[in-house]
């Protein structure tokens, strides 16, 4: 039989080679290079201007129609519309004073809300952030244990009950979007739409030949079928360090898929999802949304096939 000189992994990963995904980061690398050049630029002129201080664009929505109460709720910043759901099958919210337990009841502008006994507001302003999560933070609004919060990095930074949409683990760092846009959040995590996010991993060992391709192929965890879009050596002198490329939101899915093959992950960093980008962004640091960025980001909530990046590249 002849011998196959093609890409060993062509058959796993099929929509990008080892080889291309590298290609990728060094051009990655130039342009991030300019790009913190202009950014550090623009820093420096803010320093010399302290007044200027980053505002969250306008994006008044007024609620027109009648709609279902999950996402009345979460039209008024309340919660996303999975946790508004719950929170009407939990019996926390009334309509016009009564208790309504169908999450897919109808209501209008013109109805009196309340969750909690706190009135929800027909009618808000949406806010987008995009926040560099560090490391021992909570991907959440509260927590029981009054550990530290995701929320507590923003300060003052909206007057707006905004949330994470989708979760980063307490130890994994890298991009989150925060908003009060229930149905932008809706579409970004539902599997449907199967959103883009990339990560880098590090392992407490050097990731083999035959585990790699264990993992381009796809393998079975407890709760299914798991499989990666695309994986690579980050670092051709340091084969810990791996690049990973996903669509599902499945708990804990990159740090469940090394642990199957053998590994431990020492740090996991997301530095794509849905197109955004940590560019210019400290551990740490958040930053507003521009009027482009939220557009984008609508379109690939709206586009299941087509997701091009909104920011530049990830930084090393």
């Amino acid at each position: 039989m002849k011998k196959s000189t093609g890409n060993p992994f062509a058959k796993f990963a099929p929509r990008k080679s080892n080889a291309a995904i590298k290609e990728q980061f060094r051009q990655e690398k130039k342009k991030a290079k300019k790009e913190r050049e202009e950014y550090f630029e623009k820093k420096k002129a803010s320093l010399r201007n302290p007044q200027a201080q980053p505002t969250a664009p306008t994006n008044s929505v007024p609620i027109t129609e009648k709609m279902p109460l999950n996402k009345f709720i979460a039209h008024g910043g309340v919660a996303a519309r999975r946790e508004a759901a719950e929170l009407v099958k939990n019996g926390l919210v009334k309509v016009n004073g009564t208790v309504v337990n169908e999450p897919g009841y109808k209501v209008s502008p013109a109805d009196i809300v309340t969750v909690n006994g706190k009135k929800v507001l027909p009618q808000r302003s949406l806010v987008y952030i995009l926040m560099n999560k560090p490391k021992d933070y909570i991907t959440t609004t509260d927590d029981p244990q009054k550990r530290r919060t995701v929320i507590d990095l923003l300060g003052k930074a909206t007057k707006e009950r905004i949330y994470p949409v989708g979760r980063l683990d307490r130890n994994t760092t890298g991009v989150l979007l925060l908003t009060n846009d229930g149905d932008l959040a809706q579409q970004l995590t539902h599997p449907s739409h199967q959103i883009r996010k990339i990560y880098q991993v590090t392992l407490d060992k050097p990731l083999e030949k035959n585990h790699f391709e264990e993992l381009a192929k796809g393998v079975v965890l407890e709760d299914g079928p798991a499989t990666v879009d695309a994986i690579a050596y980050s670092d051709p002198k340091d084969k810990r360090q791996i690049g990973v490329e996903i669509h599902s939101g499945r708990n804990r899915i990159v740090r469940r898929l090394f642990e199957h093959v053998g590994y431990d992950v020492k740090n996991l960093d997301r530095v794509l999802f849905a197109g955004l980008t940590k560019k210019n962004v400290d551990r740490g640091k958040w930053r507003f949304l521009n009027e482009k960025e939220i557009r984008l980001l609508k379109h690939f909530g709206n586009n299941k096939k087509d997701e091009k990046r909104i920011t530049g590249p990830r930084r090393n």
